[in-house]
């Protein structure tokens, strides 16, 4: 079939590999992964998940003490660890983790937002430091940590962005009017991010994990005494799921096995969003 010419003004742009495919597109040896909220659940499982694959991981929280448990697990299996204390409500803050993970391992080649924080109550009674809070934590921080990481990453020629979004990326629920909206709001900055950065070979995405059993959400099982069983009927898996069941995903859309995806939002749900 004959070439066909492109409409006036339409470019053609294509990004040479940086090497040769490599035999293990999973394999991670050589890349520096920051985690924020990385000290324990769906960070941690996610960080352990790139160690494993051969990252070295900085991990950033507020928590230096709970990161110490951490930093002993990731450092049986990752090249590299290192904890920095992160306030993620703070743009400063993310921009100083960003460039001093840097001066320290010489590259960020994959940030992972996963820092979040909820607050469970009715619309009505969110005050205005609340919504705040809540909106800069969870989707601030996100922004900020990749506005630092851009231009390393396009030094680079790669990089690497994932986005921790949430069930409540897609669906309504009274008690969590900021949370949702800010998650909501993460998936769209994913999307604009990918559009923005893709010319720089950076590709951004986003996993919305279902409901997963950690201190969080079995802490909203004490408050809704209902939960457990709904979310067991709702998924076709027929359980929730295991912080360990992020990694697979995260390895996958942080490494060069997803080179050609991007403005993704992934559920790792078990099902539970695909059911009506």
């Amino acid at each position: 079939m004959a070439d066909q010419p492109l409409p006036p003004g339409v470019k053609l742009t294509y990004h040479e590999p940086l090497s040769e495919s490599p035999l293990n597109p999973f394999d991670l040896t050589g890349r520096v992964a920051i985690v924020t909220g990385g000290n324990g659940g769906l960070g941690l499982a996610m960080a352990r998940g790139l160690a494993r694959a051969g990252a070295s991981i900085a991990i950033a929280a507020r928590d230096e003490s709970k990161a110490q448990a951490a930093l002993k697990e990731l450092n049986a299996v990752a090249p590299r660890c290192r904890f920095y204390a992160l306030q993620a409500s703070s743009a400063s803050s993310c921009r100083n983790l960003i460039e001093t993970v840097v001066g320290d391992f010489g590259a960020c080649d994959i940030l992972i937002n996963n820092a979040g924080m909820n607050r469970r109550k009715p619309p009505e009674q969110i005050s205005e430091q609340e919504w705040h809070e809540i909106l800069d934590v969870n989707l601030g921080a996100a922004l900020f940590c990749a506005q630092a990481a851009y231009p390393h990453m396009k030094a680079a020629g790669r990089g690497k962005i994932l986005n921790i979004g949430s069930m409540y990326s897609l669906f309504g629920a009274a008690s969590v009017a900021a949370y949702a909206a800010s998650k909501g709001g993460l998936v769209q900055l994913t999307r604009s991010l990918a559009c923005a950065w893709a010319p720089d070979n950076i590709q951004v995405n986003a996993i919305l994990p279902g409901w997963i059993d950690t201190d969080l959400t079995r802490r909203a099982r004490q408050q809704v005494a209902e939960l457990h069983d709904f979310v067991l009927a709702r998924t076709p898996a027929g359980r929730w799921g295991a912080p360990d069941d992020l990694g697979g995903a995260a390895v996958f859309l942080c490494s060069p096995a997803s080179d050609f995806v991007t403005g993704a939002a992934l559920p790792v749900d078990g099902g539970y969003s695909a059911r009506g």
